[in-house]
């Protein structure tokens, strides 16, 4: 273990060492340690490389602001996970870490050639380097992009990991427990609300980790931090959750969390699930996320060991860990000034105090001076020495604008801090305004759009007496605006570390501006330099200078980067921050897996799969299964010894010969109901539906307001004010929405009431010449005979004792029925059809079948043989649309000239020279194989099968001009290439007449 431990500090386990790898060498830590601590205390500093540069980057934060130190971590087989925070990640026995974008080593990295050739990759570089010549973009220019992108290597093995979610609701939601967080957790809780605190780190406290040496009503902070977990604890309205992030704050007080729960143990118990999403709803939030110290922009400032000085006070007073022996601070703060006293105390050699400003109180110059810290006041730093530690800070005088003679100081660490900025992320998830302090040069919350409250730091408030009165004010009136009474505690803080600072653009130099490598986004290598070449080149907004630099697009989303970049451009556009603009905070908070966005949604839960109450039958009975949209359809039934292609062929000769059985229960179905449900009808669909009589159906076809097919579907009319609907399976939600999207906006007035009946009802089809004789003895209270129940009709009946809507409609081409029962009945409904059906030898099918009999007959699927593009004239069912109508969604827009104009692709049928040869479906079509290449594409084949009842092949296609095109051959590749030639038909290739649509 190094001697970078500090003996009586931290909060670390020391009775509890643990050992991980980093880069394949051991270390030794404590439990309680994160990577990041462990690796200081063992005097390690470098951990990665930039994105860009390569260059030696070290830890620069303490938290999941981290930008730099970035690492990949094995948690066993299986669990790895890249771009982990080493300053987030908990050690334990078996962590195997290594650092990142480095090759063949952290130390020797052969991309550090970047950095020599920086001037080849200024801001803006992409879009001016990859321009020229064309030719190389795929061959040069994006195989090395492709290969560069990234900073972690993505993982190569199936997530073996559960991840959970659940739902909560609770009065108020504290996001945040340092001082402000406790005291509004605590004034909530002892007024009886239900209260929920939530903070990302392993342990509650905040600042207060930070800054033992503070006293609260007469008891160290550790103590009083000790009595108030205690309190919050033992009231059962109080929830306190650790290691949870409020990744989200979205409409209406929910709050997106992740808590994680394992990721910090060795021994995973069995089942145990990663991660938990958190949907909260809360009535009142209070947000105390504290503020984000800022760094100082200098040439160097990305050198390891120079880091934020509020981190190094926390890798001291919370891990015990010194980040230098020797260090220098840089600051425009008092907060660093704190941040050297308690290093000094703890046995740091501190070389001196730099501060940019000309003077400070007087307190901190006599605590320094007691210290035997040196101070430089009205100093600017300039440079570093060092590459993969630093070495020593270059600083020098700044008088009267000018920038003196410099000298160094040798050191073994730098900590900067640049003031501080509000965390306001969540609060601008809620698009809240925020107010510009010109004063403070932050921005500071303003009008809320939520039912919420900031607390402490995060709206401009320093030190723990201002956290804690905010705090609990803000605890106050959460329940005040509930309606509730809370009384308001008062503290008494002693030692408390107030102060004030200055926030700068880049600092002064006596160097060359232009060649000077003053970083702003760490993780991006974007520099200042980079971000006034963005503004000499044109980028007027904050936004564009963003995209065009890439500042704050890194993996901390800007957090230390954002206000830095925004004051350096502002002042090169010579303007104030505000009319500069700000970039846009977006969830979520800090990076997050996708495992914890799934849930449960992983393997065969990725996607809800939705059974048909016929669906154990089919698998008990052998069939084979497809997915269609979200549910599960049965494919095929095999018998032993048939592959697809005979079981489908069996199964269409057994149904146009005798009998076939299908489950179409995944249709969709609506019902359409209201005394304006037949106005709403003919408005919606292609089709007149003013006199269609109770009792009977029709083929109904939906537009889009471009005029393309949407849906269609057989639609029948149970009543005068009620229609049965039905859509496409992968349709019903789509036309659902479509309905409702037109009724509450463009006819409110219409009486109508849309009700989705998908799942209420199953659906059972009976195609084939004996399908009467078999249901008729089911039926009772309807004559289903040919003269009393022609096709396209429909009734209100009982089959086999089921309550029923009947139709007889077909989309086979073949006397056919569909039985709609309510589902619970569907399965037995089945089994009795499926019973007495035997003496008819009746026959299951599936989807596959069902496909082949309907293109025998030319029966379109909308979404197969169309393509959003396709018109009812182009697939030749212009017969739908109905000529007297005034009216309907999408008529205006078929008479656009290009939807009129020849040579459009229209669908026709295809049948091969060689009837044994199957096209393939989705194969492009041509007029002449021979033409040089690249050849012009006139269509692609939309569907194609074999049939059984023709001996031969069949297809559809969309072809341009395709009616006009009848008789021609065109030609179509195989899977080699090989042109195969095919003549253009019409699209029912199965009796033409009808004639078996109405067999007695």
């Amino acid at each position: 273990m190094s001697d970078f431990r500090v003996n009586g500090r931290g909060r670390v386990n020391r009775a509890k060492p643990v050992n991980f790898t980093f880069d394949g060498e051991t270390y030794r830590g404590f439990e309680g340690d994160t990577v990041a601590s462990a690796l200081l205390a063992n005097g390690v500093h470098l951990m990665g490389r930039s994105f860009k540069y390569h260059r030696p980057r070290g830890v620069v934060t303490a938290g999941s602001d981290e930008p730099n130190a970035l690492i990949g971590t094995t948690r066993g087989k299986g669990r790895f996970e890249p771009n982990t925070r080493s300053t987030i990640q908990e050690i334990y026995p078996g962590l195997k870490t290594e650092s990142q974008n480095k090759w063949p080593s952290l130390k020797f990295d052969l991309g550090a050639i970047n950095d020599r050739l920086y001037m080849l990759f200024s801001a803006g570089f992409y879009y001016k380097t990859f321009m020229w010549p064309r030719s190389f973009w795929d061959s040069v220019y994006e195989p090395i992009i492709r290969k560069a992108a990234g900073l972690g290597k993505a993982p190569t093995e199936v997530d073996p990991d559960t991840y959970a979610s659940r739902y909560m609701h609770c009065d108020v939601l504290v996001i945040g427990s340092g001082p402000a967080g406790i005291a509004a957790a605590l004034t909530a809780g002892r007024a009886g609300s239900k209260v929920v605190l939530v903070d990302e780190a392993p342990e509650m406290g905040g600042t207060l980790l930070s800054e033992p040496s503070v006293s609260i009503d007469g008891q160290p902070a550790w103590d009083w931090l000790a009595a108030a977990m205690a309190e919050l604890d033992g009231m059962s309205n109080v929830r306190r959750m650790t290691r949870t992030t409020a990744i989200g704050y979205y409409h209406q007080n929910m709050i997106g969390m992740v808590q994680k729960l394992t990721d910090h143990m060795g021994d995973v118990p069995q089942g145990a699930p990663r991660e938990r999403m958190w949907r909260v709803r809360a009535k009142e939030v209070v947000l105390a996320q504290g503020a984000i110290e800022r760094p100082m922009v200098f040439d160097g400032n990305d050198v390891p060991g120079v880091m934020m000085a509020g981190a190094a006070q926390t890798f001291l007073n919370r891990f015990g860990v010194l980040v230098g022996k020797e260090p220098v601070v840089l600051t425009s703060h008092d907060s660093a000034w704190y941040s050297a006293f308690d290093m000094a105390d703890a046995g740091a050699k501190v070389v001196a105090i730099v501060d940019t400003r000309g003077d400070v109180a007087q307190a901190l110059k006599d605590a320094a001076q007691a210290r035997g810290i040196k101070t430089y006041l009205g100093y600017t730093a300039t440079g570093t020495k060092g590459r993969l530690r630093v070495k020593a800070l270059r600083v020098n005088p700044v008088r009267n604008g000018k920038v003196g003679a410099a000298h160094l100081l040798f050191c073994d660490a730098v900590m900067v801090c640049g003031g501080w900025t509000p965390s306001l992320h969540l609060f601008s998830h809620t698009k809240g305004s925020l107010d510009w302090d010109p004063e403070a040069k932050a921005y500071l919350p303003g009008k809320k759009t939520e039912d919420v409250h900031i607390a402490g730091a995060g709206r401009g408030l320093w030190g723990i007496a201002a956290a804690l009165e905010d705090g609990t004010k803000a605890g106050a009136d959460a329940v005040t605006s509930m309606g509730g009474k809370a009384g308001l505690a008062t503290y008494e803080i002693a030692d408390d570390r107030t102060g004030t600072g200055i926030t700068q653009k880049e600092l002064p130099t006596d160097r060359n501006p232009g060649k000077a490598k003053a970083f702003v986004d760490f993780q991006n290598d974007v520099t200042a330099k980079d971000i006034r070449l963005a503004v000499r080149e044109g980028m007027k907004s904050i936004e564009h200078v963003k995209r065009y630099t890439t500042n704050g697009m890194a993996t901390d989303q800007g957090k230390l980067s954002n206000m830095n970049g925004l004051t350096i451009a502002s002042d090169a556009l010579g303007k104030e921050a505000p009319q500069v603009g700000l970039t846009t905070f977006r969830p979520p908070y800090t990076p997050t897996t996708f495992g914890a966005f799934a849930g449960y949604h992983k393997g065969a839960h990725f996607e809800v799969t939705r059974k048909t109450p016929i669906d154990s039958w089919a698998e008990e009975n052998g069939a084979e299964f497809e997915p269609v949209a979200l549910w599960r359809r049965a494919w095929y039934f095999p018998k032993p010894g048939e592959d697809m292609h005979k079981a489908v062929a069996r199964e269409c000769k057994a149904t146009r010969e005798s009998l076939g059985i299908f489950d179409a229960s995944t249709l969709g179905k609506i019902e359409v109901s209201g005394p304006d449900a037949t106005e709403f009808m003919n408005r919606m669909y292609t089709n007149p539906w003013t006199k269609l009589g109770v009792g009977r159906a029709r083929y109904g076809l939906l537009l889009g307001e471009d005029g393309f097919i949407r849906d269609d579907g057989v639609i029948g009319r149970m009543r005068d004010d009620l229609f049965h609907v039905t859509t496409t399976t992968g349709g019903a939600a789509r036309v659902l929405n479509m309905m409702e999207d037109y009724l509450q906006t463009e006819w409110p007035e219409l009486k109508v009431w849309l009700t989705s009946t998908t799942e209420e009802w199953a659906t059972i089809a009976l195609n084939g010449p004996n399908a009467r004789k078999l249901l008729e003895p089911f039926v009772e209270g309807a004559d289903i005979s040919a003269g009393a129940f022609p096709h396209m009709s429909v009734v209100e009946c009982t089959v086999a004792g089921f309550p029923s809507r009947l139709f007889r409609i077909s989309f086979t081409g073949e006397l056919g029925f569909e039985i709609n029962v309510p589902a619970r009945h569907g399965k037995a409904l089945w089994e009795k059809l499926w019973e007495a059906g035997q003496k008819y030898d009746i026959c299951p099918y599936g989807t596959e079948t069902m496909h082949v009999l309907r293109a025998e007959k030319g029966f379109i699927i909308i979404g197969q043989d169309t393509d959003g593009t396709v018109t009812p004239q182009d697939a030749g069912i212009g017969w739908a649309i109905g000529k007297m109508k005034k009216d309907f969604v999408g008529k205006r827009s078929l008479e656009r000239p290009d939807i009129v104009a020849p040579g459009r692709k229209q669908l026709v049928g295809l049948l091969t020279e060689d009837p044994k040869t199957v096209l393939i479906e989705g194969a492009q079509i041509v007029d002449d194989p021979k033409q040089a290449k690249p050849m012009k594409m006139i269509g692609h084949v939309t569907s194609s099968y074999w049939s059984e009842a023709l001996g031969r092949s069949i297809a559809m296609a969309v072809v341009e001009g395709g009616f006009d095109r009848m008789e021609q051959t065109l030609y179509v590749p195989d899977e080699s290439g090989n042109p195969i030639p095919a003549k253009v038909t019409g699209t029912v290739f199965y009796d033409p007449a009808g004639d078996r649509l109405n067999v007695e």
